[in-house]
């Protein structure tokens, strides 16, 4: 059984994945769904919105004669990922509480 994944997680994983590197969209798509159990289908939409939201750029690099739609993340994404791992951190403590018998 899994858990039903919204977009902020979705946006969480694409940005922590482009901080380490700008990614072209294939691979970018499938180290999300080494995480996430996610379709193209959603994934795509998702980095559109990251992307109207100022989060990610993207850049076309040619490639065996082909051009390669790269996704990088922006200042902003930046900024907004460190929100995003201080609130995961927040609801990762209060998650291990509750499964430890306290009161959260």
């Amino acid at each position: 059984m899994g858990f039903q994944i919204g977009g902020a997680i979705l946006d969480f994983v694409v940005l922590g994945i482009l901080n380490r590197a700008d990614k072209y969209g294939y691979l970018l798509t499938q180290q999300v769904r080494e995480i996430l159990d996610v379709s193209e289908s959603a994934l795509y939409p998702a980095l559109k919105r990251l992307q109207k939201a100022q989060l990610l750029q993207t850049y076309d690099q040619a490639f065996q004669g082909r051009n390669r739609r790269y996704y990088q993340i922006t200042a902003e994404g930046r900024l907004a990922l460190q929100k995003y791992a201080e609130d995961w951190h927040e609801f990762k403590l209060a998650i291990d509480v509750l499964l430890e018998g306290g009161q959260v």
